[in-house]
């Protein structure tokens, strides 16, 4: 489990459809360990990798590299840069923010009317999304447009902080998964496996949806962060999970509902192996595996997650036992989903 990888993995930008730069890394990584690797036409990473088995069910692995962020649709007058949301983005967590914005990586900060001026009870409303601004410091439009087009990305900037416990960052979701898949790649595996490093799934699962569609898997294990709200107002089911209880593994969410058989072999060989597990006490949310538990004739499809606060905003927080919870997880969720006949 490498926290050097995760920070370059989460140091790097790739807003939903602009996943040029953390692809390249991951690419960069796992290129040397891999028998077939292919880029298709939407940006995903396939990749197979021989074991030292032939698999009894073809598993599919999957993370996506993407994250949520904001996108230029105008350039106002005076300078600064209306943007829209790239997935689901609570707004209020956006105000104040500092970015970066294009291919330049130019420094702007999330702006929006300041509080000294607003009126009555437009003091505790949210700001209106159409109301946001990024402000890069120029003073007009023709000043903007030097740096700027329409269809930028704009990215949260962010710090990487991580003590013996904590790890602090933006894009946890889902480059904590990712590191996993590679830890994985570079490792020696019991069976043949198909691994997707997907694209797109902040804004509806797109990628993962193709990548499935061509691997044509017969089980699927998706690595993802989930929100963790175990935080103080927050009580009982609503926690969803909790940060420093192990890995999450998911029977129900708002896309998906898991296979119980592999529900059940999964919580229960964790269990027997000693690697602490945890499920979602809240039906809410959704990843990758809403799109390929419906690829084609139907996957048998598991979900393996890593609890996290603060999700989609600019820092999340995550715990290292429960990273290292995830990847033991996952070496055993895979070892035994490819090494049985699960078509029975």
């Amino acid at each position: 489990m490498s926290i050097e990888l995760l920070e370059r993995l989460c140091r790097a930008c790739g807003v939903s459809g602009d996943e040029d730069e953390i692809r390249e890394i991951i690419l960069d990584e796992i290129k040397p360990h891999t028998d077939e690797l292919t880029v298709d036409a939407l940006g995903n990473i396939l990749v197979f990798k021989k074991g030292h088995e032939r698999a009894k069910t073809k598993l599919l692995v999957s993370a996506h590299m993407d994250e949520v962020g904001f996108i230029v649709t105008n350039i106002d007058s005076d300078g600064l840069l209306k943007i829209a949301p790239v997935g689901g983005i609570d707004k209020k967590a956006a105000c104040g923010k500092a970015v970066l914005v294009g291919r330049k990586k130019l420094h702007g900060v999330i702006g929006a009317i300041p509080v000294h001026v607003l009126k009555g009870d437009e003091r505790t409303k949210n700001p209106p999304i159409d109301t946001l601004r990024a402000d890069i410091g120029a003073d007009t439009r023709e000043e903007a447009e030097r740096y700027v087009s329409l269809g930028d990305a704009v990215y949260f900037d962010s710090t990487f902080e991580a003590d013996d416990e904590r790890v602090i960052g933006k894009a946890i979701d889902d480059r904590a998964g990712c590191m996993a898949l590679i830890e994985m790649i570079k490792s020696e595996l019991a069976y043949d496996m198909y691994f997707s490093f997907a694209v797109q799934e902040e804004i509806g699962l797109r990628g993962a949806r193709a990548a499935a569609f061509t691997v044509e898997p017969q089980a699927a294990i998706v690595v993802e962060s989930t929100t963790a709200s175990d935080i103080p107002g927050v009580s009982g089911a609503d926690k969803v999970c909790s940060v420093g209880a192990g890995a999450v593994v998911s029977y129900m969410d708002g896309a998906t509902m898991y296979d119980r058989g592999l529900y059940r072999m999964i919580t229960d060989a964790a269990e027997k192996a000693g690697v602490p597990v945890q499920t979602k006490t809240k039906i809410a949310g959704g990843n990758d595996a809403g799109a390929i538990h419906q690829s084609r004739g139907g996957v048998r499809t598991a979900a393996i997650s890593v609890p996290c606060r603060y999700l989609h905003s600019s820092t999340s927080l995550i715990s290292k036992s429960d990273l290292k919870a995830v990847c033991d997880t996952l070496k055993i969720a895979a070892e035994l989903a490819a090494g049985n006949d699960l078509t029975r």
